[in-house]
């Protein structure tokens, strides 16, 4: 018995370990592709200036020509229409913000769940070996996974 329970201090422990490598690791990678991401950045926001300025344009044209068609027909309901028209495109499929929002989650606790049943449902000489296997992939999980959620990231549009 006391093997069982030194057995899983020491996954416990192991899994914590690497749970903060991992995370150690990821935060290392994420410098490097943090700098990466800026030189994207950069050359895409001179890009996207370019564009703007380009639709800017297009637009001014296109105000002008329906500021001139509205005003020959004494009606700025073509206007309205197009606005509306605009407004009434949908965002995006919120589901799937929420499905990857619950991915990490749900599979902790599918990790601990785990854990505990083996654990509490398993008997025999394989037993520690399989508790200290769950322990060692929950704890890993719980530390490597939320680990990164210390910092709050910029969500894409």
């Amino acid at each position: 018995m006391e093997n069982e329970w030194f057995g899983m201090a020491a996954s416990a422990a192991g899994g914590g370990l690497f749970g903060v490598i991992g995370t150690a690791l990821g935060r290392i990678a994420g410098y490097f592709e943090k700098r990466q991401e800026q030189k994207f950045e950069m050359a895409r926001w001179g890009h996207e200036t370019d564009l703007l300025r380009l639709q800017m344009d297009a637009k001014r044209e296109e105000t002008e020509a329906e500021i001139a068609l509205t005003q020959a027909q004494g009606s700025w309901d073509g206007l309205a229409a197009s606005l509306n028209a605009e407004a009434s495109i949908p965002d995006s499929y919120k589901w799937v913000n929420a499905v990857r929002a619950l991915t990490r989650p749900c599979l902790t606790f599918l990790l601990w769940l785990l854990c505990c049943l083996v654990f509490f449902g398993v008997d025999g000489g394989m037993r520690g070996r399989i508790v200290e296997t769950a322990v060692f992939a929950a704890t890993a999980a719980t530390l490597w996974w939320f680990g990164d959620r210390s910092s709050v990231k910029e969500r894409r549009i």
